[in-house]
């Protein structure tokens, strides 16, 4: 295991020089959490870029003079640690660098739900060890705690694909108000290619497909135990295609020829997996319950990768769901009229948003959207409205 461990943190040798491309809103936000006890939970779609936001807090907590051999990175999905828990780790990591239980250490831990009783190994790591706790995964159970192991001790941060800020400076662009026209062409750009770190970087198209199929293959179809293969490969192409449009359990079971409860557990695995998500309709508790949800992708380049660079309208809402989903919205309708969102009053200021790429509201549509009683109302048009749209997430 020394071994391992050193390949993982190969900031413990004397020269070492991270290059990382930055991420500063997550490492920023991530900084004033290190001073609590507080563990911290990642979430979000696998290759999205968590495992490189661990290494940029680890890189910006040496620069700060911590001392690299008190920081241990492990990903604990690694074939080489399947028959070793997270606590036998931290030993084994302790006796390697002469670390006393007493001496402060920092943690991360990535893919931690890999580990059988993930949630008691972390509550046993904050009740008696001197340490700060960062830990990542690729499934949403990481919100799942049912015997409250970690309840009052963790705060959980998402993940998301680079948004369309972070996106430019990924590709090194810098643009100024007199660009606005520029702005519309590298929008469209954004568009079609989606936030995965790696592909924007490299432009493989062949990488995302091999991204998705190692999603299907490792993160449903061998951590389900499911034999159906054909049937996951045909729904992760039917749930692509429904992008931006209601999803009918039914229909999706008619047309994959399987049970209602086959196919709606299928979906589950596929949200679970972050690679689609469900919004419910906005009404009371039993409309919310009994109301067919409508589904987005959980990056808007995966989905163009399998059904082309088409309907605008329908990426660039999914793409405004993106920048809003912690406010947990529900679509909205009134006599068969449909709006894009409207986000939870729970969550801050309620908003009604619609959204339009380089369209306008039919009569109808006007006629709801003016009636709606919401203090807040939103128009988005595509690329008309670039600075209040990266500025969504701060309503």
């Amino acid at each position: 295991m020394e071994r391992l461990l050193h390949v993982f943190n190969p900031w413990w040798d004397v020269g070492y020089s991270f290059n990382l491309n930055p991420r500063d809103k997550y490492v920023n936000k991530i900084f004033t959490l290190l001073g609590g006890r507080d563990i911290i939970l990642f979430a979000g779609l696998r290759r999205v870029g968590k495992t490189s936001i661990m290494k940029l807090v680890i890189e910006k907590l040496i620069k700060n003079g911590v001392d690299s051999r008190r920081v241990l990175f492990v990903s604990l999905d690694d074939f080489l640690l399947n028959d070793k828990s997270i606590l036998e780790v931290i030993d084994e990591y302790r006796l390697i660098q002469k670390i006393k239980t007493e001496e402060k250490i920092f943690l991360f831990l990535d893919e931690v739900t890999y580990k059988d009783k993930w949630q008691q190994q972390l509550k046993n790591l904050y009740d008696r060890n001197n340490v700060k706790i960062i830990a990542g995964s690729s499934s949403s159970s990481v919100f799942v705690d049912q015997n409250a192991y970690l309840t009052g001790r963790s705060r959980i941060i998402e993940i998301d694909p680079l948004d369309f800020d972070e996106w430019l400076s990924f590709k090194g662009v810098s643009l100024k108000r007199a660009d606005m026209d520029l702005a519309r062409s590298y929008f469209d750009d954004y568009l079609q290619e989606g936030g995965i770190p790696e592909f924007v970087i490299n432009g493989e198209r062949e990488y995302l497909k091999n991204l998705a199929e190692q999603l299907i293959y490792k993160d449903i179809i061998a951590k389900h135990n499911i034999k159906m293969k054909t049937v996951i490969e045909e729904l992760f192409l039917l749930l692509m295609e429904r992008s931006g449009k209601i999803l009918s359990i039914n229909n999706v079971a008619r047309i994959l020829n399987i049970s209602p409860s086959n196919a709606k557990n299928y979906i589950d695995y596929f949200e679970d997996a972050f690679l689609i998500r469900l919004v419910k309709k906005y009404g009371k508790t039993n409309e919310k319950v009994t109301s067919q949800n409508k589904l987005y992708c959980g990056d808007i380049g995966i989905r163009n990768a399998y059904t082309g660079y088409r309907d605008k309208g329908a990426v660039f809402e999914n793409y405004i769901y993106l920048k809003i989903k912690k406010k947990n919205p529900f679509y909205f309708v009134q006599n068969g009229v449909e709006i894009d969102f409207i986000t939870d009053k729970y969550f801050g200021e309620q908003y009604l948003i619609e959204c339009k790429y380089n369209s306008e509201l039919n009569e109808k549509q006007k006629s709801v959207f003016e009636q709606v009683d919401v203090k807040n109302k939103l128009i988005l048009n595509g690329y008309k409205d670039l600075v209040l749209i990266e500025n969504l997430s701060e309503i």
